[in-house]
């Protein structure tokens, strides 16, 4: 399948990717808003593991970039009959990577989570207490995120929305039922909210397989093939991918020294912070779709032949982001007292009045993420994944050390810490707009 560079084909890769492919903020968004319910102490503890979790979501998630950017090249190229292999070697390679994951942590978590966590015993207990059943999850995560990932290559993405309902919906009814202690289940608290997320990603994953056995248009793909090792593929997907995987564990995990800074400020600031980031998850949805969708129409563009096109794809695709973007975020960030109240609804609505100086700043922060993420995924998608790299190790350096010296040195508030991210995303387009106007990515083959 050939792609064009029209806004309708933007929207038409993009739209189902961005509310399918953002199944770890569905999930981080019902387990918040319902453990706010539960109390302070776990609402600000879902805010340190969720975003701990999503981390190593986002890593699976990352690896399997490559196979995603590989398949949409072939598809530009119309040999779809290859696609089925690299599919099978993204799958096993996310498969053995999950088994290493769950391991971290069943084992490790105690130890990493003590190092930001020490002055807060009961958010360190109750973090670990849902990473304990969060981390099961994790086999049907990274097996789930090679499916979306396969079918974002192909640019079929229909399934993915349908999919992340059902999760969406089994993930709710269980998160209420075993926190509480309803529909005679039992009152597990944030412990509950670990084990019904990893019951609704095994519940969505049987559901993607179930629907591709059924899935004719897949058939010369071959998908169902025998799958067999191949580690020079492997190897090529790696080679793609790692940069990437580098990136959103260091952009995802400075979420966690973001979080472990702020720690430093008191329980109320972690709380105040940790309701800003929810509604951020809520509102970065659709960049999850729009940087998958520029992934897979770069690449496309690139397998056809029309390099010179690459830049407009990304300006094109950074703007309607955006547009989509403001949409969601100007009523919520302006009116969050009556916007969220159906959510976060108590007689003490002091928290979300509170959080109204970040949310300001996030209308700023948001206009520049959605074109950044956008701009990082396009490059990605020309194969210059190393170079993204550097870009990411040098901006996350002088995020880090703001964020450093604002929490420790300084008495200033916690919107100045926000201002990080400000910092953050003015760095990156200026760079990664400065090397897409170059030609040094026309030379990525693969």
């Amino acid at each position: 399948m050939q792609l064009d560079l029209t806004y309708r084909q933007i929207w038409k890769i993009s739209a189902p990717i961005m509310l399918g492919s953002a199944a770890q903020n569905v999930i981080a968004l019902s387990d918040a808003v319902l453990l706010y319910h539960k109390g302070e102490v776990e609402f600000a503890a879902i805010g340190f593991a969720g975003v701990f979790y999503i981390t190593i979501a986002a890593i699976g998630y990352s690896f399997s970039r490559g196979g995603q950017i590989i398949i949409a090249r072939r598809m530009g190229e119309k040999r779809p009959e290859v696609v089925g292999h690299i599919f099978h070697t993204m799958l096993l390679f996310e498969l053995a990577l999950a088994l290493l994951m769950w391991a971290f942590m069943r084992y490790s978590t105690p130890w990493f989570f003590h190092l930001f966590l020490d002055h807060s015993p009961e958010i360190y207990t109750k973090a670990l207490e849902y990473i304990h059943y969060r981390a099961y999850g994790v086999f049907f995560s990274y097996g789930g995120i090679a499916l979306i990932s396969l079918y974002s290559g192909i640019a079929r993405p229909g399934i993915i929305l349908a999919d992340t309902l059902v999760l969406a919906i089994i993930n709710l009814v269980l998160n209420y039922g075993l926190i509480f202690g309803a529909f005679g289940l039992p009152a597990m608290g944030i412990g509950g909210s670990g084990l019904a997320s990893s019951i609704a990603e095994g519940v969505a994953f049987v559901v993607f397989v179930t629907y591709m056995l059924f899935d004719h248009k897949t058939r010369p793909m071959r998908i169902f093939t025998w799958p067999r090792p191949d580690w020079p593929l492997t190897k090529q997907q790696l080679n793609l991918a790692l940069p990437v995987v580098a990136n959103a564990a260091v952009g995802q995990g400075s979420w966690v020294f973001f979080f472990g800074m702020v720690e430093n400020l008191g329980a109320r600031a972690l709380a105040v912070s940790n309701l800003a980031r929810t509604v951020y998850l809520l509102l970065s949805i659709p960049m999850w779709g729009f940087s998958s969708g520029v992934n897979t129409l770069v690449s496309n563009l690139i397998g056809q032949g029309r390099h010179q096109e690459v830049l407009a794809a990304a300006w094109k695709t950074g703007k309607f982001c955006w547009a989509v973007s403001m949409i969601m975020a100007v009523p919520i960030l302006l009116f969050p007292g009556k916007v969220l109240y159906p959510l976060l609804g108590k007689s003490d609505m002091s928290l979300i009045g509170e959080t109204q100086p970040v949310f300001y700043l996030l209308l700023l922060i948001l206009s520049l993420a959605t074109v950044g993420v956008v701009f990082m995924n396009a490059l990605a998608g020309t194969g210059a994944t190393w170079f993204g790299l550097k870009l990411q190790a040098l901006t996350v350096f002088v995020y880090l050390a703001y964020i450093y010296i604002v929490t420790n040195y300084t008495a200033l508030s916690l919107p100045w810490v926000w201002m990080a991210e400000v910092l953050y995303w003015i760095l990156m387009i200026v760079m990664v707009l400065y090397y897409l106007r170059t030609e040094h990515w026309h030379r990525m083959e693969f």
